[in-house]
C-alpha cells in the first residue's frame, strides 16, 4: 500500500515510473475501453504530463471546456465512472455530495484539505504511516472489498482578526 505525496513522481495508473505519459488511446485500450473522441479528450486532460492527479468531475469539465472541448458535465461524470469500472481511475468519496477521481489506483490514504474560502484539495497521505488495527470482521455473507481512509484537514486560523 505504498503511495507518494501528490507532488512526488508518482506514476499514472498503468504507466511505468520515470517515463513519459501514456498515450490516451493506449491507456483506454489498457482498460478495455473504446477510444471515442470524448474519452480521448478526457483521458488526455487526466493524463496531462504523466503526473499523479486528483480531480473532481466539475474541475475536469472546466479544464476541458477551457481547452475548447465540446463536452457536457453529464458526459464527464459518465466517462469518469466508466474509467473507474475499467480500473483506470479510483473514486474517492470525501462527502455525500462530491467524489474525487484519482489516477493512482493502488490502495492508499488521502488528505482532504478544505479552507474557509471553499478551496479544496485531495492529496495522497503517506501509506507507510497508516496502521489499522481492531477492524471488525465482515458481516455474514459479505467480504471486505476495501478500506477508504480520508483524513480531513483545515487550515489553522492565522490569528488575524476577521475583516468587517
Amino acid at each position: 500500500m505504498a503511495a507518494e505525496p501528490q507532488g512526488g513522481e508518482a506514476s499514472v495508473a498503468g504507466a511505468p515510473r520515470g517515463r513519459s505519459r501514456p498515450d490516451a488511446e493506449s491507456w483506454l485500450r489498457g482498460g478495455g475501453l473504446r477510444a471515442t473522441r470524448q474519452r480521448i479528450a478526457l483521458a488526455e486532460a487526466l493524463l496531462g504530463d504523466g503526473g499523479h492527479r486528483h480531480v473532481t468531475a466539475e474541475r475536469l469539465y472546466s479544464e476541458c471546456r477551457a481547452r475548447g472541448e465540446p463536452v457536457s458535465l453529464a458526459t464527464v461524470y459518465n466517462t469518469l465512472r466508466a474509467f473507474c469500472e475499467a480500473g483506470l481511475l479510483r473514486e474517492v468519496a470525501v462527502d455525500g455530495e462530491r467524489s474525487w477521481f484519482d489516477t493512482c489506483t493502488e490502495d492508499h490514504p488521502h488528505y482532504f484539505i478544505e479552507d474557509a474560502e471553499g478551496d479544496e484539495r485531495l492529496l495522497d497521505a503517506p501509506a507507510a504511516a497508516l496502521e489499522i488495527s481492531g477492524l471488525p470482521g465482515p458481516l455474514p455473507g459479505t467480504e471486505l472489498a476495501g478500506i477508504d481512509v480520508v483524513i480531513r484537514l483545515r487550515r489553522k486560523p492565522s490569528g488575524k482578526p476577521a475583516a468587517g
